[in-house]
C-alpha cells in the first residue's frame, strides 16, 4: 500500500478516534477531514465536495420539508392518535405500533415519526400503567426496521443509491430493496414483540420524576361542530385519564357538570375546564375542533392565528396591571396577545379568565405574535418572558392538500416516471406554495448538519478509494475468506458495518464502506448489488448502542434507559438480523 494509503487511514482512524470521543461536532470533523485530503492533493477540490450537488443529499433535504408539510398540518398527528387509541396490554400496543410505525417509516423520514410518537407511546403508558421503558426502544427500532423496505425509507438507502449512480451502476427502484428490507423487517418486528418485555427493564419515567415541579394552568376549551369528542362518553373520547391533565368540568349552557363522570356526554358548545401542566395542553390543542376558550374582544383572526406563538410571562410586582382584570388590561391592543389560561402559586383559580384580577408572581400562558419576546423581554410589566418552543399553531384547514401532494410524490416514486430527486422537490416547493408550512418553517426543518455530514463524508470515501486504502481492506478480507469464496465476504462486511454504525452515524459508515464493496466485488469478479444491498441494511442495523442512530437518542433521556439496556435487547437482535441478511442477499441477488 502507498503512503496515500497509509495517510487515508491514519486520517479515517483520527476521524472514528474524534467521533467516538465526541471531540467535535459531526458535520465539522467530517469537513475538517475532507478538506485535509483535498489540501494534500488525495482527493481533486471536485471529488471533496461532490457529495453538496449529489442526487441522494438533495433529496434527503426535500423529503426534511415535505414531512414538515405533513407536520404542520396536522396529518401526522391524527395518524398518530389512532395507533394507541384501543391497545388495553403492552403487547397490543406493540403490535399496533408495528403494523403502523414501519409501514410509515417506510416512506417518510424516521426522525420525525419517533418524535410525534414518543408522547403518545408514554401517554398510553401513564394511563395503562406501563413503564415506557418497555415501549421506546421497540419504537426506535421499529422505525429503523421500517427505514429497510424502501430506497427512500432512511436518508442513508437515499446516500447509497446516490453513490451507485454517481459510479454508473444502476440505481435502486423504490420498492427494489424491500425484497430483502420486508422479510428482514417482519423478523425483526416478531423479536420485539415476543422478547421485549422479557429483555427490557421497567424504568420510572424521567417526566414522573420531575413531577414535584410541575405548574398546573387551569384552561378552557370549546367542543366545536366538526370535532371528533362530540356525542360520545367522556370515557370512549380519552378524557378520563389524560396524562397530566384532569378535565374539572364541563360548562353546558351556563350550567357546570361536576364532578364528571365516565358517561357524562360530551356536546358541541360545551366548554370543558381541564387543569394540567403546558406540555400537555399542547397535546389537548391539537384535537381538531377543540379550541380555547379567550375573551370574545381578544379572539384573534385567521391570519393571526397561523403565525401565532405561544409563551409564558411572570406578571411583576411593580406592574401596571396588578390589580386589572384580564379583560380590563385588553392585553390584545397593549401587547397583541390573547391570554389563555393563568397559574397562581398552585392555587384554584374559579373566576372567568376575563375576570380574573391579576397579581404579582401570576404566570400567564398567552397566544402571541411571533416577536413577542423579542419585543417585551425586557418590559416592565413582566419579571420573565419565555416562548414554549414546543408549542406550533396546525394548519388543519390545509391538510387535504399535504395528503394530495404526499400521494403524488409516492404515485412518482413508485412509476419512476421523473427521478426521485425532482419528485421531492416538486412535492417540497409544493408544500410551501399551497401554505402547508412557511418557508421559514421549510428551512428549519432541514436538518443541515446532517446533510453537511453526509455531503462531506462523500470526499472520505473517494480518499479511501483514490489511494488505495480500501483496495487493501478489501484484499485483506478476500485473502481471509478466499477458500470460502464471496458469501463468506458478504459475511464479514455486514458485520462490520454494523458494528462501525453502532459507534459513528449510519450515513458515514455507508459512505466509508462503499468503496470496499466496490473492490470486494472485483476482486472477486462477481456482480457488486449483494454487497451494496448488504452494507444498505447493515448500515441501520443499529441497535446495540444509543449513539450509532439518531432515533435511538430520542428515546434514551425518556425512558430512563442505561446504555446496557440497548446492548441487551440489541445484540441479538443485530445477530438474527445479520443470519437474514446474509442468507436471503445472495438468494434475490446472485453474486
Amino acid at each position: 500500500m502507498s503512503y496515500e494509503g497509509w495517510a487515508t487511514l491514519t486520517v479515517v482512524g483520527a476521524l472514528l478516534f474524534a467521533l467516538l470521543k465526541n471531540l467535535a461536532p459531526t458535520d465539522v470533523l467530517f469537513l475538517a477531514a475532507t478538506s485535509l485530503f483535498a489540501a494534500t492533493g488525495i482527493i481533486s477540490a471536485e471529488e471533496a465536495f461532490s457529495g453538496f450537488n449529489n442526487s441522494g443529499v438533495l433529496t434527503v433535504a426535500f423529503l426534511f420539508v415535505v414531512v414538515a408539510g405533513l407536520r404542520e398540518t396536522g396529518v401526522l398527528d391524527e395518524v398518530g392518535h389512532h395507533v394507541l387509541g384501543k391497545a388495553k396490554s403492552e403487547r397490543s400496543a406493540m403490535l399496533r405500533l408495528s403494523t403502523i410505525v414501519m409501514p410509515m417509516s417506510a416512506i417518510l423520514n424516521n426522525t420525525p415519526i419517533v418524535a410525534m410518537f414518543v408522547p403518545i407511546v408514554m401517554d398510553w403508558c401513564r394511563r395503562n400503567h406501563v413503564s415506557p421503558s418497555k415501549l421506546l426502544i421497540p419504537l426506535s427500532y421499529l422505525t429503523i426496521l421500517g427505514g429497510t423496505c424502501t430506497v427512500i425509507g432512511t436518508s442513508t438507502n437515499l446516500v447509497i443509491n446516490g453513490l451507485m449512480i454517481e459510479n454508473g451502476l444502476p440505481g435502486m427502484s423504490v420498492l427494489e430493496l424491500g425484497k430483502a428490507g420486508v422479510p428482514y423487517a417482519i423478523v425483526g418486528a416478531i423479536y420485539l414483540f415476543f422478547f421485549a418485555g422479557t429483555l427490557l427493564p421497567e424504568r420510572a419515567e424521567l417526566i414522573e420524576q420531575l413531577s414535584e415541579s410541575r405548574r398546573d394552568y387551569l384552561i378552557e376549551m370549546r367542543v366545536e361542530a366538526n370535532c371528533r369528542l362530540s356525542g360520545r362518553s367522556v370515557e370512549a373520547g380519552g378524557l378520563r385519564q389524560l396524562p397530566g391533565l384532569f378535565l374539572v368540568e364541563i360548562e353546558r349552557g351556563g350550567e357546570m357538570i361536576t364532578p364528571v363522570r365516565p358517561e357524562d356526554q360530551i356536546e358541541v358548545g360545551d366548554h370543558l375546564i381541564f387543569a394540567g401542566v403546558v406540555g400537555d395542553i399542547i397535546e389537548l390543542e391539537k384535537i381538531n375542533g377543540l379550541i380555547p376558550v379567550v375573551d370574545s374582544s381578544a379572539e384573534l383572526t385567521a391570519s393571526e392565528q397561523r403565525n401565532r406563538r405561544m409563551c409564558e410571562a411572570v406578571v411583576s410586582q411593580n406592574s401596571a396591571l396588578n390589580g386589572m382584570t384580564i379583560r380590563d388590561s385588553e392585553f390584545r391592543s397593549r401587547f397583541g396577545a390573547v391570554v389563555l389560561a393563568v397559574h397562581r402559586f398552585g392555587k384554584r383559580i374559579d373566576e372567568k379568565l376575563g375576570d380574573i384580577t391579576l397579581q404579582p408572581g401570576d404566570t400567564l400562558l398567552m397566544q402571541t405574535r411571533p416577536d413577542f419576546v423579542q419585543a417585551h423581554r425586557h418590559d416592565p410589566a413582566f419579571n420573565l418572558v419565555s416562548m414554549v418552543d414546543q408549542w406550533r399553531p396546525l394548519r388543519r384547514d390545509r391538510a387535504w392538500i399535504a395528503v394530495v401532494v404526499f400521494v403524488v410524490l409516492m404515485t412518482l416514486m413508485a412509476t419512476n416516471w421523473i427521478p426521485i430527486s425532482v419528485a421531492t422537490a416538486l412535492a417540497a416547493v409544493s408544500m410551501i406554495a399551497f401554505r402547508c408550512l412557511s418557508p421559514d418553517g421549510a428551512r428549519q426543518s432541514i436538518e443541515w448538519q446532517l446533510l453537511v455530514t453526509i455531503a462531506a463524508s462523500f470526499g472520505v470515501g473517494a480518499a479511501l478509494q483514490n489511494s488505495g486504502a480500501a483496495s487493501a481492506v478489501a484484499n485483506t478480507i478476500v485473502e481471509n475468506t478466499e477458500s470460502l469464496g464471496p458469501l463468506a465476504a458478504l459475511a464479514i462486511l455486514y458485520c462490520f458495518a454494523s458494528l462501525l454504525t453502532e459507534v459513528i452515524t449510519n450515513n458515514a459508515a455507508a459512505v466509508l464502506l462503499f468503496p470496499i464493496c466496490l473492490e470486494l466485488a472485483k476482486l472477486y469478479d462477481v456482480d457488486s448489488r449483494p454487497f451494496l444491498i448488504a452494507l444498505t441494511l447493515a448500515a441501520s442495523a443499529s441497535f446495540m448502542t444509543p449513539i450509532g442512530y439518531q432515533t435511538n437518542m430520542m428515546v434514551y433521556g425518556p425512558g430512563g434507559y442505561r446504555f446496557t439496556d440497548f446492548l441487551r435487547i440489541g445484540a441479538p437482535l443485530n445477530i438474527l438480523l445479520g443470519i437474514v441478511a446474509v442468507t436471503i442477499i445472495p438468494q434475490l441477488w446472485p453474486f
